[in-house]
């Protein structure tokens, strides 16, 4: 497979990457970014872009990919509702727009988050939940909903998740509540090899679809 991947500096997107990296399945990953990551790897092919609504300077990183991971994404408590809604919403749509026109067969992969619902009154899961269905009637995109996700965590993230990680690893037995993020990443490389498309897929169909990439 050939990968692309937004978000790889952040929690999610930096498991997932390591999880690319070490899949014998996956030939090679794009990464978009907007500073270096410092990661050496051949699999490994970076590209420094600044404008996420507009991708045309990176055409090349859309072609030929089998699957794009959208692990971009931050906390409305981080910044104001006017860049949460771009950066969630704005930044994935125009990816899938580029996606499809320059790898039409490829599968979008969104992550959202437990407890997204177009249909919510909190603003953050009515936002991810809207961006969901527009991209599921886009692109067929899968959409992901993980809760708890154990990865290291990115500089951005507020110290109290630093502090609070170890105790959320108790939520491990539970199937609904926990995933390593480099399990989220053998997740979308499997659902990927499965050909899922237009999928809403919860934290227990992560966890099994991370065994099937195993097995």
């Amino acid at each position: 497979m050939n990968i692309l991947l937004f978000g790889a500096s952040g929690t999610a997107g930096g498991a997932v990457l390591q999880a690319c990296l070490d899949a014998p399945v996956v030939k090679d990953v794009r990464v978009i970014v907007r500073r270096p990551l410092g990661w050496t790897d051949a699999k490994l092919w970076e590209l420094q872009h600044t404008n996420y609504l507009d991708y045309a300077a990176v055409t090349e990183a859309f072609r030929k990919v089998d699957a794009c991971l959208f692990c971009l994404g931050t906390s409305v408590t981080q910044v104001s509702e006017e860049e949460f809604v771009k950066i969630s919403h704005d930044y994935a749509i125009a990816a899938a727009r580029m996606l499809k026109a320059e790898s039409p067969a490829a599968v979008f992969h969104y992550i959202s988050g437990k407890g997204t619902r177009a249909e919510s009154r909190t603003f953050w899961s009515k936002v991810k939940g809207q961006t969901e269905n527009e991209l599921m009637e886009l692109v067929g995109a899968d959409c992901w909903r993980p809760a708890f996700i154990d990865a290291q965590p990115s500089a951005s993230l507020p110290k109290a998740y630093a502090v609070l990680g170890p105790a959320f690893r108790l939520l491990k037995p539970f199937r609904s509540l926990y995933v390593d993020g480099e399990d989220l990443g053998r997740a979308m490389l499997q659902a990927t090899k499965e050909n899922l498309r237009r999928r809403v897929i919860e934290n227990v169909e992560i966890r099994e679809l991370a065994e099937r990439f195993r097995e």
